[in-house]
């Protein structure tokens, strides 16, 4: 079972309040309530750095499954078990599928404005917000498609719905968190309602988890991509 911190791969433990912690990658200091069990600390830019290589994947893919599309950034190197990149991966995915599958979007410039939007949710959003990140980004994925600003009507709707029909997925399995499994949810709904909301088809897989043995918090057949539920 593959563990949690980057520096000495102990467990994370999560505090109640804000504590000022040095990165023990870059060493910059800053305000966050997790680090290892040992004292290490990873900020968010330095656990995410590299998920900008996505966007040479995702311009020159042709698949309409954004759960393919995930798949492959999942087995770049730069892809935790868990982690931040997943707040910009689930709709990075969703866009270039959605573009894919006949979505009128400039996907180079949709990409760019999904990592700008998605590197400032901060991990551990899901417990301490009590919104997670990949869920999040379904929102940023149907404001981008829709062009939505905080004074629009309908884009905004569909933006918030979206965020909210992903967060009652996730809600209704429960914790602990799993950026995996909560990707897979997020995307598989928003897949439906960007259909709903667009017209847009993207394919929905069936979707069987392949990082089991890489999560210490796997909740087992409680899941509904573990293979005993396929």
């Amino acid at each position: 079972m593959k563990e949690e911190c980057l520096i000495c791969k102990a467990p994370l433990e999560y505090l109640q309040e804000d504590v000022l912690m040095e990165c023990s990658i870059c060493h910059k200091s800053e305000f966050s309530k997790t680090r290892c069990v040992n004292g290490h600390y990873v900020c968010n830019e330095c656990h995410s750095k590299g998920v900008d290589s996505i966007v040479g994947l995702c311009l020159n893919e042709t698949s309409c499954d954004p759960i393919e599309i995930i798949g492959k950034m999942m087995d770049m190197q730069f892809c935790h078990m868990h982690g931040p990149e997943h707040h910009i991966m689930v709709g990075a995915a969703l866009l270039t599928a959605y573009h894919n599958a006949g979505g009128q979007i400039d996907l180079a410039k949709a990409l760019s404005e999904m990592i700008s939007r998605g590197s400032k949710v901060p991990g551990g959003a899901c417990g301490f917000w009590g919104a997670c990140g990949a869920a999040i980004s379904t929102g940023m994925f149907i404001s981008i498609i829709t062009g939505s600003t905080p004074l629009m009507n309908e884009a905004w709707g569909h933006s918030n719905l979206m965020t909210s029909r992903s967060l009652a997925k996730l809600g209704e399995i429960g914790g602990p968190r799993c950026c995996k499994r909560n990707s897979y949810m997020s995307i598989i709904t928003a897949i439906d309602y960007a259909e709903e909301v667009t017209g847009v088809r993207m394919h929905k897989p069936q979707i069987v988890c392949r990082h089991m043995s890489s999560n210490s918090q796997c909740i087992g057949k409680r899941c509904p991509f573990h293979p005993s539920n396929q």
